[in-house]
């Protein structure tokens, strides 16, 4: 009785190791999915309304849906309202995304000074890179959920082996 209690702990081990990897890959394409979104608006706000910065981030801070991403823009906007780096704040926010390495890194590079222009260049530049990131993830999804199964899975069958 005690090994078959034990075996069901382990599964349900697998199944939550399983349900948690699933949940962080959505988490992270939520998070594309609402920066690339922000992003596009932010490009088409400073081009077309000349939206100032400090207002524009503030803005996009209460629309997002994700809390991370959401928590980017408004200390983005509190750090462009106070005087301090705005650079600074972005980069620093972009850290507590759940993103891959490679998509922080575009988004740390880009720069939020300067004329219009070369913000809203900056801003294409990293959409066609961040969609670009997403296209590969969904394209990689399928493949990724079989292995995360076959490994969580595989894992607690082989310690129930183990334990039987």
């Amino acid at each position: 009785m005690l090994k078959l209690l034990g075996s069901i702990c382990v599964l349900g081990g697998g199944l939550l190791c399983w349900l948690t990897a699933l949940a962080e890959r959505r988490r992270t394409r939520t998070a594309l999915g609402d920066l690339l979104a922000a992003l596009r608006r932010m490009r088409e706000e400073i081009r077309m309304a000349r939206t100032p910065l400090p207002l524009l981030l503030e803005a996009l801070g209460s629309d997002c849906r994700g809390p991370e991403t959401a928590a980017l823009f408004r200390r983005s906007a509190d750090a462009a309202r106070q005087g301090e780096g705005l650079e600074a704040a972005w980069r620093g926010g972009v850290g507590l995304l759940p993103l891959a390495p490679r998509e922080r890194e575009v988004l740390e590079g880009l720069t939020l000074r300067g004329d219009e222009e070369s913000v809203c260049k900056g801003i294409s530049l990293v959409i066609t890179e961040l969609a670009r990131g997403v296209e590969e993830l969904e394209r990689q999804r399928p493949e990724r959920d079989r292995r995360t199964a076959a490994l969580c899975f595989s894992g607690a069958a082989l310690l129930v082996i183990l334990l039987i």
